[in-house]
């Protein structure tokens, strides 16, 4: 089985575009050109200049705060192999996991902040025991994309 992502995080960045496209849209609108009027909608132009980057910067450090990344899985052949980068603004280093299937020891899920941030710790069988990975953060796949990860790393290893 393989499975990545990348649509979850194009769909991010293309929020983050519009975003940025509306509010520098809006500021020059409303502070440059002076095409908007206001009072708009009951309430003056610093109020919704507030209110456009309080939006803004929601949009631009959520992949951050909730640890979103790129996510690509895959059980084909003799390993299992993870591939995963950080997909917020500042896009982080890409790595790699390769686990044979015969020395994958299991799993750990793990949680936090509320449920909002979820990570998959891997094990592997080592000769001085078993080696934990670092972990990788899955909060930016959907449920089913979750579901079909743990089921596929079920087959080879129960959960730890």
């Amino acid at each position: 089985m393989t499975l990545d992502n990348s649509r979850t995080i194009i769909s991010l960045r293309i929020k983050l575009f519009t975003a940025t496209i509306v509010l520098l849209a809006y500021l020059a609108m409303a502070y440059i050109i002076r095409l908007i009027k206001f009072p708009l909608f009951g309430m003056n132009d610093t109020a919704w200049t507030i209110i456009l980057i309080g939006i803004w910067i929601i949009l631009a450090f959520m992949p951050m705060v909730l640890n979103y990344q790129f996510f690509s899985y895959s059980d084909e052949g003799d390993c299992i192999i993870i591939r995963y980068f950080t997909a917020g603004i500042v896009g982080g280093r890409k790595n790699s996991v390769e686990i044979n299937k015969t020395t994958f020891s299991g799993y750990k899920i793990k949680t936090s902040f509320f449920g909002f941030i979820q990570s998959l710790v891997l094990f592997q069988k080592v000769q001085g025991g078993v080696a934990t990975y670092p972990p990788v953060y899955i909060s930016a796949l959907s449920k089913e994309e979750k579901a079909k990860v743990i089921k596929s790393l079920s087959l080879y290893a129960p959960p730890v």
